[in-house]
C-alpha cells in the first residue's frame, strides 16, 4: 500500500498530559515517521508517514487510547510527504 502524509490539529487538554511522549511510542508501533510538537495557542500538532492502512491504524490508537479523553477536536489534512527518518518530539 502506498505511503500517506497528515498534518494533524488536536486541541483539547492535550499539553501536559504526556501527549507527545505517548504519540511518539505508538508512532514505533506503526513505524510511522514524522514528528509531535507543543503549539503556543495549546494545540499540539502531528506530521506522520506511513503506509496508508498503518497511519490510519495509528491516528485511531491515538483516538482509542486514554489520549482519546484529552482530545476534544482533531483535524486531519493531507500533507507533502515527511523526509524525517524517525519519529522525534519538537520542541
Amino acid at each position: 500500500m502506498p505511503e500517506r502524509t497528515v498534518l494533524v490539529s488536536y486541541r483539547g487538554r492535550v499539553q501536559g498530559v504526556g501527549f507527545r511522549a505517548t504519540v511518539r511510542r505508538l508512532a514505533a508501533d506503526f513505524d510511522a515517521r514524522g514528528w509531535v510538537k507543543n503549539e503556543a495557542d495549546g494545540s499540539v500538532s502531528l506530521i506522520a508517514t506511513a503506509d496508508a492502512a498503518a497511519l490510519d491504524r495509528f491516528l485511531q490508537a491515538i483516538r482509542t487510547g486514554r489520549l482519546g479523553a484529552c482530545i476534544e477536536r482533531e483535524e486531519v489534512e493531507d500533507a507533502a510527504p515527511s523526509v524525517e527518518r524517525g519519529f522525534d518530539i519538537r520542541y
